[in-house]
């Protein structure tokens, strides 16, 4: 799966890496390359061996820049954009594939490049990362769902001021909202979020998409809906392998 021209997909038995890869332009997703990814999201999503996917961005100076803006305008109608973009709902697969999903971010995450990121489950920053939504600037809106996903993720306060404005914010400041997990050194970052990806990797598949199916579609139910929803994903958890394998361990240690 590796005849892409705009991204590179690399399996290494459980985990597999998907990078970014318009270094020139950086990394900017033009609609070659969300088609790329749609084919690549659709293929993880159906791969029952893969147990985490990790995303990352080709080249020194960004995980992804946003949208290609040369390429706004070209397509051969608005209708027509907006009815392929409706039946290729690229954020949407992401947020819906079941095993979790770990950004390394680098350099520049904006616009649809901080959208993406914050598709995943797990983001990791290098202290040179810079985030935002700058859309508001070019006289248009985050469209690749930055104005729902980013009031989800931080106080919806500061995510207003940040879509609103358009700044973007440093590594450490984006660490201190929430918007990242960790911010570790350059040189470390690919280590540290492989290692992320590896220990995921080492826990029971079943829970983790269990765990990762309640809390995402709790989020939009109230809250006794999303308890009745924990309750039956616990029961289904429970009846796996892996769980009966996993309570027999714990006992044992116990005794």
């Amino acid at each position: 799966m590796n005849a892409f021209e705009t991204i590179i997909y690399e399996k290494q038995g459980e985990i597999a890496w998907l990078t970014l890869n318009r270094p020139q332009v950086l990394n900017a997703v033009n609609l070659q390359m969300r088609d790329e990814l749609w084919t690549v999201m659709e293929a993880v999503h159906d791969d029952p061996d893969l147990r985490v996917l990790l995303i990352k961005g080709a080249g020194r100076r960004a995980f992804s820049a946003g949208a290609d803006i040369t390429e706004f305008g070209t397509a051969p109608s608005f209708v027509e954009a907006r009815r392929a973009r409706h039946e290729r709902d690229l954020w949407g697969l992401m947020l819906s594939l079941p095993l979790p999903l770990v950004a390394a971010i680098h350099g520049f995450a904006l616009g649809a490049g901080c959208e993406m990121s914050m598709c995943c489950d797990f983001r990791i920053a290098s202290e040179d990362a810079r985030l935002g939504l700058p859309e508001v600037n070019l006289g248009y809106i985050p469209s690749a769902g930055g104005t729902q996903l980013l009031p989800r993720t931080i106080s919806p306060g500061v995510a207003m001021g940040l879509i609103l404005s358009g700044d973007a914010i440093d590594a450490r400041e984006a660490w201190r909202l929430g918007l990242v997990q960790r911010v570790v050194p350059r040189r470390r970052l690919y280590a540290e979020a492989e290692a992320l990806a590896r220990s995921l990797a080492g826990r029971p598949s079943e829970a983790l998409r269990r765990a990762k199916q309640a809390v995402l579609q709790g989020l939009d139910m109230p809250l006794a809906q999303g308890l009745a929803l924990e309750e039956r994903l616990a029961s289904l958890a429970l009846t796996s392998g892996q769980a009966k394998a996993g309570l027999a361990t714990w006992r044992s240690a116990l005794l």
